[in-house]
């Protein structure tokens, strides 16, 4: 059975990162995830997708933001359970937990955070009667590699910011962009909205709205979209690739079943204090979780994980106090006895 303090249910950036904020706590860590690799969605579905929201990071892409996570907590060994799914939840007598993946590994801690993003996912189809017959054969419904599409006519369905932002990407690297979205306004960030109609003007994007995907044609492999525009003006496109984004259709899965407190297919939890669930111990953070307010956005999960940690600490130990220090202040020492230490002048500023 492999012991920790804290398990971590998915191991994405919020996960990650979690693994940083314990280290700092002298906490370890182990992480369970049903991918064969650390990262989530950030690496399985769009490694090369800019994200422009990591403080610090004016653009950072999705992979890179995973391998510069994985460094960053090195140092404190975290221990990983990749390619499992975690499948049942037992409390000991002594208040801690026993969580047993779907191929049998136990893993006991006294705390276990939740941090399975979106839970498991299928892509949201659009309702074409030939669709599947163009799947990797000029559809695709997530983009792993933007480089695929590079000098190719490539059509963009949908409203959101994957749609926008992949948009604003291959208008770069494809030879023709086009984004269909069924309406004239969009549900993305009020910036990359902008940047689209910017590169509309500028001849980049060709925008359609508002207007649906009707059809689809090609012997061996996609050839081109049928589009109605305003509900009658009919577009008939060549293309090489036709790419729906339409968001991701999530599910819990097995963690569903562990008694949880569930509203919309996410765990509530108490956002006033630790996001603890309503089980004493398991706390949810991330995508995974909803409170009043609650934004599903990568760097709001790395705020809750850094007081998820805190209260982690106070229930393992109690009768201790942890004084909260600064990184700049004492640099980051790790459980190898590596150290990274704040630079001098900085140390000597706050002195």
């Amino acid at each position: 059975m492999i012991k920790t303090d804290i398990l971590i249910i998915g191991a994405g950036p919020t996960g990650l990162f979690t693994v940083f904020e314990a280290g700092l706590l002298k906490l370890k860590c182990h992480l369970i995830d049903a991918l064969p690799q650390p990262g989530g969605q950030c690496s399985e579905i769009y490694p090369k997708k800019p994200i422009y929201d990591i403080p610090g990071f004016p653009e950072v892409l999705a992979g890179d933001l995973v391998d510069n996570l994985m460094e960053q907590i090195k140092s404190f060994q975290p221990g990983f359970t990749l390619g499992e799914r975690a499948e049942t939840i037992e409390k000991l007598e002594d208040n801690s937990f026993v969580v047993t993946t779907n191929k049998g590994t136990q893993h006991n801690a006294p705390i276990v955070a939740i941090a399975g993003g979106l839970g498991s996912f299928e892509p949201r189809k659009p309702l074409l009667d030939n669709i599947s017959k163009y799947e990797d054969k000029g559809v695709a419904y997530m983009i792993k590699d933007p480089e695929v599409y590079r000098n190719r006519k490539v059509v963009i369905a949908g409203g959101g910011d994957s749609a926008l932002d992949w948009s604003i990407f291959l208008a770069e690297i494809a030879s023709e962009v086009t984004l269909v979205h069924r309406r004239n306004e969009f549900r993305g960030a009020l910036d990359s909205v902008e940047k689209v109609q910017n590169l509309k003007n500028q001849g980049k994007i060709n925008l359609i709205t508002p207007a649906e995907i009707i059809g689809l044609e090609g012997k061996d492999k996609l050839e081109t979209v049928l589009i109605r525009k305003n509900k009658e003006e009919e577009i008939v496109l060549k293309v090489d690739d036709f790419i729906p984004l339409f968001g991701l259709s999530p599910k819990l899965g097995p963690i569903g079943n562990w008694g949880l407190e569930i509203e919309k297919n996410a765990i509530k939890v108490d956002n006033t204090l630790d996001y603890q669930t309503n089980i004493p111990g398991i706390y949810a953070i991330g995508d995974v979780n909803t409170y009043p307010g609650k934004l599903k956005l990568i760097l709001c999960g790395f705020h809750e994980a850094t007081l998820m940690c805190q209260s982690a600490y106070q229930r393992i130990y109690p009768d201790k106090k942890y004084v909260m220090k600064y990184t700049t202040v004492g640099g980051v020492t790790g459980f190898d006895g590596s150290k990274k230490e704040a630079p001098k002048s900085v140390v000597k500023a706050i002195d």
